[in-house]
This record gives structure tokens, sequence and C-alpha cells, in this order.
């Protein structure tokens, strides 16, 4: 056993000194390998790492003092791109700024950018969430106001009599109908907006939430001004009872057409329903609102008049030319608004 203990002493102080001598002859630097050769081959990569740190440090770059041969012969050499003396054009090339000669510059993506996937009704989350409002909000106005609703639907085409008393509507119900009508005007919108951007075009010059609120700003203008001018009208030739009737009947109308018209809007947003049959229906509900108006102003204005031919000329003013201008006038903002290539 002792002379095993000496041979391991023995071996460690040979290996000590060939260390020292490897030492010497390589004063200036090591080599990582000749480092590494020292450890037994089991060394761990933290073991390894140690070592190196140990014996290799970091040195000062001496750059080559060698003057410049790669160039061709019988010119001057070229000059370095560190000298700050020379102007940008010299020391910038076509690829110094790309992204594959620079690795440490983010280059981006490669290739040809894609189409940008078309704006939807379906894929707007506020559009959406407002729809989803407006829903909520109606189902609410309608259990609050379910007796004035039927009351209206059955009283519509009859008249009261002359010295009966009429039932008023309560400020709840003033409210309802006037969220009604604000519905009435979001729905027209944004159905005017998907028929524009599938007729009219598909791109705009503003935001598609101003596009729809101009829409709605239209809309809403175009009541305001019907309900004006139903209050000129009925100051000058009839009497003020028979207007606050025809006015409520105006209101109850216009909260009517926009409940008709809320399926229309979301089949067409969500279901991808066919726009020509949304056109038909939108039509249709508008021609029975229309006539509709015509019977209710006959009953309230003209029935005990005796005169037939005159509302003819009241509708004609004051709907169907009315309209006719709302329409004109959303196509011509329609083609303001519009991008012209």
């Amino acid at each position: 056993m002792v002379q095993q203990a000496d041979s391991i002493q023995t071996d460690a102080a040979l290996e000590a000194e060939s260390q020292q001598q490897v030492l010497r002859q390589h004063s200036s630097q090591l080599t990582p390998k000749e480092v590494l050769s020292w450890l037994p081959k089991n060394a761990t990569p933290a073991q390894q790492d140690s070592m190196i740190r140990a014996h290799i440090k970091p040195s000062e770059i001496h750059w080559s003092e060698m003057p410049d041969t790669l160039h061709l012969p019988g010119h001057k050499a070229g000059k370095s791109f560190r000298d700050v003396s020379l102007p940008q054009y010299y020391r910038e090339s076509f690829f110094s700024k790309d992204s594959l000669f620079h690795p440490e510059l983010k280059g981006g993506r490669l290739g040809v950018a894609g189409d940008p996937v078309p704006y939807t009704v379906a894929g707007d989350s506020f559009i959406t969430s407002l729809l989803l409002v407006c829903f909520l909000l109606a189902c609410i106005a309608f259990s609050k106001s379910k007796h004035f609703v039927i009351r209206q639907a059955k009283t519509f085409f009859r008249t009261p009599r002359i010295g009966t008393t009429e039932v008023t509507e309560t400020s709840s119900e003033v409210r309802y109908q006037f969220f009604f009508v604000l519905q009435t005007c979001l729905l027209l919108a944004i159905g005017y907006f998907i028929y524009s951007k599938a007729s009219i075009s598909d791109t705009f010059i503003v935001d598609q939430y101003q596009v729809i609120s101009i829409y709605a700003g239209c809309m809403g203008g175009y009541f305001l001004l019907k309900a004006f001018l139903y209050v000129i009208s009925g100051w000058v030739f009839f009497e003020k009872k028979k207007n606050v009737q025809w006015l409520k009947a105006y209101l109850f109308l216009i909260s009517c057409q926009g409940v008709a018209l809320f399926p229309m809007v979301m089949l067409l947003s969500y279901f991808d329903f066919p726009l020509q049959i949304a056109v038909i229906y939108t039509l249709t509900i508008l021609g029975l609102v229309k006539l509709l108006a015509f019977l209710k102003a006959y009953i309230i204005f003209f029935r005990r008049n005796g005169v037939f031919l005159q509302i003819f000329l009241y509708f004609c003013a004051l709907e169907v030319i009315s309209l006719f201008a709302l329409w004109g006038g959303l196509v011509l903002i329609s083609h303001y608004l519009k991008i012209n290539f």
C-alpha cells in the first residue's frame, strides 16, 4: 500500500512538471485544446470551463500593420473603411444596409405581402357588441312597455271620438319609443353600409365607424326633418289634437320599422344572407310602413272632411319626396366618401 501511494504521488509530480514545461514553452498564449488535454476524459463541462477560465485570459487585439495587397495590379491599394475622413458613399455599398449582410439588424419578413383581410361587420367586435346591447335593451323595453304596444296596435286604425279622454303615454314609454327610433337609425345605417360596400365601394377615405356614424346621422336628421315638417303643416292646416295623434302614430311606426329590420341586419351581417333578398325585404318593410302611414293619415286628417285627393298631395310631399331625397343624399355621400383609384 505504501509503494502504491508513492507511485501516485510520483505520477502527480511528473504531470505537474510536464504542465510547467508546457507553460514555459507557450508563455505567450495557450490554446483551448492544450488546456483541455490536461484534464481526464471524463471531465464535466463545468470543470472544462473552469480550466479554460484559469489558463486562458483575453488579450488585446493587434491589427496587422502589413500593407494591403488585395488589389488589381497597376492600381492603388484601396482605403480602409475605418477611415472616418472618407465620404459616406465610399464607405457604404449596395448591401451595406441589407439584413443578410448585417445579421444584427432586424430584417423583417421575406416574400410578398398578401392581400389584407376585408372588413366585415361580423368580424367587428365593437359593432357586434353594439348590436347585442341593442337586442338586450330592446327586449327590456318591450317587456316594460308591451301593454302600450298592444294598445297602440289595437287602436291604430281607429280614431277616438270627440269628447272621449285619451290614454296618454308615460315618460318611460316615451323614452322606450325614442330608444326604438335610435335603434332604427342604427340598423338602417348598418344595412346601408353593407349595401354600399357591395355596390358602391369597398374602401372609404375615413374609418368604417365614421361612415356608419354619418349614415346614422343622416337617418336621424331625416326623421327629425319629417317630424318638423309634420308639425309645420299640421299647425297650418289641421287641429292641434289631430297633430298630436299623428305624431304619436308616426313615432310608433318608426319604432315598429326598427324592430322589423333587426332580423334582416343580423342575418345580413353574420349569416351571409343574400343582399338581393335583403334589399327586397327592406323595400317591403318600407312599403308596408308607408302604406300604414297613408291609412293613418287618411283616418286622422281626411276621413271626416270628405276630401280624398288632398291626401295624395299631402302624402307625396311629406313621405315620397322626402324618402327619395334621403336616398339621393346617401348615394351622394357614399360617392364622396369612397376612394377613387
